[in-house]
């Protein structure tokens, strides 16, 4: 079972979005809307796409640890080329972001592969049975 991670509700969203605070990515939804991910499922494995335009292969990381499947990834601001230019608006995104799957404790690192091209991280998970624990409960008699 792949289960996304789910960092949708944050007590604070409301907050920090209001007129408040000044829009900086720390605290703006901007960074969530990163990392697009088209989760599909074979009879053996599970496929993803996760979208990571204008990102460099060097960039980005992919880690198993307890379970999750970990996926960081960065970019660098270009540097002004002249100094006497400057942003009229600036849309584009700099910074890190990072998203992470549940994709179970019995697959292995070496399992998993993975490939980059295009700005799209295609990433394969095999499937594995889950072990029914409910068969190796035992039952307790009550005298």
């Amino acid at each position: 079972m792949l289960v996304p991670r789910r960092n949708d509700f944050d007590l604070f969203d409301d907050f920090f979005e209001s007129d408040l605070f000044p829009k900086y990515d720390l605290f703006s939804r901007k960074e969530r809307n990163l990392m697009k991910t088209d989760v599909r499922e074979t009879n053996n494995k599970y496929l993803l796409d996760i979208d990571l335009p204008g990102f460099e292969k060097e960039n980005i990381s992919i880690s198993l640890d307890k379970g999750y499947l970990n996926i960081h990834a960065k970019i660098s601001k270009e540097e002004n080329k002249e100094n006497d230019e400057k942003f009229v608006r600036q849309e584009r995104f700099y910074g890190e972001c990072s998203r992470s799957f549940y994709v179970g404790d019995e697959i292995k690192e070496e399992e998993i592969n993975a490939e980059f091209k295009n700005g799209i991280l295609k990433i394969e998970i095999p499937k594995k049975e889950i072990e029914d624990k409910s068969k190796n409960i035992k039952q307790i008699e009550i005298k």
